[in-house]
């Protein structure tokens, strides 16, 4: 399933043109003091066309795989041509970008031509997780996209926060480097930045005598485990590693790491 997904991103990945995120040392300064992600729902590339066939193909992969319910299945594909799908995937991203940061005003308008009037779809995220793992996953492409561009900033050191600094999503995989720099991985887009090697990510729990580690036999994989908020984060050991992190073969390769989290009574 999860290389099913990964073909379908890379498709429509390779079709996205290179967004304008307008992006300095003062404004990446300037949200860092605020904690307010960079990317404006707007500035993403999004074609419409792209957007509905990634949905409903992100769908159709996983009620194949047996990952979706028949009526989950069927609401996804209806909101694939529906005149609501960028409002609703419009709510998805803001609400994961805006709620490390307090409210600024932000337009509320697309930038895919579609003229979208007041919805009564529920909100995915609040309503619906099925859904918001959809949403997830159907714009990781888009996302990426983005990130490709502040990923190449020097400027992004800077970036002290646990979410992420382009479009404010959790860390959901993380590597240490051969500097022994630990470095947070987005969940949503992709974008790695550095953060302190044993603070918890999730409630910013700094006593090493409160964090769990263990590994798997070979020392590729490592686990860091909070048991204040009794969340987990993975992570690629790169000291030693004969490649690179590549997140979306790694996450799937540590499954059972995962299994092993939870059964000690941990979260991801």
């Amino acid at each position: 399933m999860h290389l099913e997904l990964l073909e379908v991103q890379r498709r429509v990945q390779g079709r996205i043109p290179i967004p304008h995120v307008e992006v300095t040392g003062d404004i990446i300064k300037r949200h860092q003091a605020e904690a307010r992600p960079l990317l404006r729902f707007e500035d993403i590339p999004l074609e419409l066309s792209d957007l509905r066939l990634v949905v409903r193909q992100t769908a159709d992969i996983m009620r194949r795989f047996d990952a979706l319910e028949d009526a989950d299945y069927q609401q996804v594909q209806h909101l694939g041509r529906d005149m609501t799908l960028v409002e609703v995937i419009g709510h998805w991203y803001r609400a994961g970008a805006e709620k490390h940061a307090a409210p600024v005003g932000t337009n509320v308008g697309t930038n895919v031509g579609t003229n979208v009037g007041t919805s009564t779809v529920p909100h995915p995220s609040a309503e619906n997780g099925i859904l918001d793992q959809v949403l997830a996953l159907a714009m990781r492409p888009f996302l990426s996209r983005c990130a490709e561009v502040l990923q190449q900033r020097a400027e992004l050191v800077i970036w002290t926060h646990s979410h992420c600094a382009l479009c404010g999503g959790e860390p959901d995989f993380s590597v240490i480097t051969p500097a022994a720099e630990r470095h947070l991985i987005c969940g949503r887009c992709g974008l790695r930045w550095k953060f302190e090697p044993l603070t918890c990510p999730y409630c910013r729990n700094s006593d090493r005598a409160r964090i769990t580690s263990f590994a798997t036999t070979d020392g590729q994989y490592r686990v860091y485990a909070c048991d204040v908020c009794h969340r987990y984060l993975k992570a690629y050991d790169g000291r030693r590693a004969a490649r690179p992190v590549m997140p979306v073969v790694d996450t799937v390769a540590t499954l059972p790491l995962d299994a092993a989290a939870i059964q000690r009574g941990y979260s991801g």
